[in-house]
C-alpha cells in the first residue's frame, strides 16, 4: 500500500469491503480467502496465488508454533510419568506402551481424561490423595492412579442404584463368607453387593500407595468399594471390607475415604466410627468381652470361640493382636493370606 500510495480506507473502497474486515486481515486475525486473494490481485496487481501461498505459509508457521508450545508443555510433565505409575499401567493393559516420554504423557492424559497431569490434583476425587500424601512416604500420584483404575472399572459397570435396606439385610450373608477361598469369595461378594447397588472391586496394587481400600460415589446412586489385590492377611481384608461398608452406611456421599496400612488416612470421627462398625460386625462386642475376660488365648480356645460366633479363626487372632492381648507373632498359623489372581 505504501508503494502504491494507497490508504487502507481506499483499498477497502476499491475492494468494496468494509474497512473493519480488512483491518482484521492486517492484524493477522482473519485469513486471506481465495475470494480476497482474487480481489487483491485486481486492486494491487499481486497474483492471487502469491496471496494464497503467503497465507498458507503463515498458517503453517502458526501451527508449528502451537505444536512447539504443546511439545514443551508435554515435556514439562514428563517427570510425572513415573509418579503416575505408567509402567504398571502398561503391565495391566490400561495404557499403551510407548518409548518417548511425551507419548507416555499423552497416554496418561487419555487414561485420566485430562489435558494436563497438573490438573489431577484439582479434581475432587483425588484431592484427598494429595492432602494425605504430602510429606509422607505415600505417593499422591500413585494413589490417584489407583483410584482412577477403580473409577474407570466402575463407570463400565451396570447395576441398580444403591439400596440401603438391601445392604443392611446382606451384611450377615457377607460375614458368613469368611471361610471361602479367594476366587469364590470375590465372585460371591460382587454378586451380593451388586444387589445392593455397590460396585465391589479388587484392584491391582500399586507401589507407594500403602492402601487397603477406598470408598467413593459416582453420582448419587452408585457406591464404589475398592480393595487392593496384594497378598494381605485375610483378617485385614475383612476388616477393610466392613470398614468401607461402614462408610457407605454411616457417612455422606461427598467424601472419598482411603484406608492405609498404619491407619485410616483421614483419621477423624468418621474413620473411628467405621472402625467400630467393622470391629462389632466381625466380632460382636458382648461376645468379645466375655472371651477376653476368660483370658484363654491359646489356639484351641480361639478356634472354639471363632466357631461359636461363626467367623474365621484368623479374624479373632488379628483382633487379639491388634488389641494387644497377644504378640503379633503368635498364632499366625490360624491366619490366612489371600493371593488374588
Amino acid at each position: 500500500l505504501g508503494e502504491l500510495g494507497m490508504t487502507k480506507n481506499e483499498l477497502a473502497l476499491r475492494m468494496n469491503r468494509p474497512a473493519s474486515k480488512l483491518s482484521a486481515i492486517f492484524k493477522g486475525e482473519k485469513a486471506i480467502t481465495t475470494q480476497t486473494a482474487i480481489q487483491l490481485e485486481k486492486v494491487v496487481g499481486v497474483p492471487a496465488n502469491i496471496w494464497i501461498g503467503l497465507e498458507s505459509e503463515y498458517q503453517l508457521t502458526l501451527a508449528r508454533n502451537r505444536e512447539s508450545k504443546e511439545i514443551q508443555k508435554l515435556d514439562e510433565e514428563s517427570h510425572l510419568v513415573t509418579k503416575f505409575c505408567y509402567s504398571n499401567l502398561v503391565k495391566f493393559g490400561l495404557v499403551r506402551k510407548k518409548t518417548k516420554n511425551i507419548e507416555k504423557v499423552q497416554e496418561l492424559h487419555s487414561f485420566f481424561g485430562v489435558t494436563s497431569l497438573k490438573n489431577i490434583s484439582n479434581l475432587k476425587r483425588y484431592q484427598v490423595a494429595f492432602r494425605q500424601g504430602a510429606g509422607s512416604k505415600q505417593s499422591p500420584e500413585a494413589i490417584s492412579t489407583w483410584l482412577r483404575i477403580g473409577e474407570l472399572r466402575s463407570q463400565r459397570a451396570l447395576h441398580p442404584p444403591f439400596n440401603r435396606s438391601a445392604l443392611e439385610a446382606a451384611l450377615p450373608e457377607v460375614r458368613n463368607l469368611t471361610h471361602l477361598p479367594p476366587e469364590a469369595l470375590k465372585k460371591k461378594l460382587q454378586a451380593v453387593l451388586l444387589k445392593a447397588g455397590i460396585t465391589f472391586l479388587i484392584c491391582p496394587h500399586l507401589p507407594n500407595t500403602y492402601l487397603h481400600g477406598a470408598t467413593f460415589w459416582l453420582g448419587e446412586h452408585k457406591a464404589v468399594l475398592m480393595l487392593t489385590n496384594r497378598g494381605i492377611w485375610a483378617d485385614i481384608f475383612w476388616f477393610s471390607l466392613f470398614h468401607e461398608l461402614g462408610h457407605i452406611l454411616l457417612h455422606g456421599k461427598q467424601r472419598v475415604f482411603l484406608e492405609a496400612d498404619a491407619a485410616s488416612l483421614n483419621g477423624d470421627k468418621a474413620e473411628r466410627e467405621a472402625d467400630q462398625f467393622a470391629a462389632n460386625w466381625l466380632i460382636p462386642a458382648d461376645e468379645y468381652k466375655k472371651f477376653i475376660v476368660r483370658g484363654d488365648f491359646f489356639p484351641e480356645a480361639i478356634k472354639e470361640f471363632a466357631q461359636r460366633i461363626q467367623v474365621d479363626a484368623g479374624i479373632v487372632v488379628g483382633r487379639l493382636q491388634h488389641d494387644g492381648f497377644i504378640e503379633n507373632s503368635w498364632h499366625n498359623s490360624l491366619r490366612k493370606r489371600y493371593n488374588w489372581s
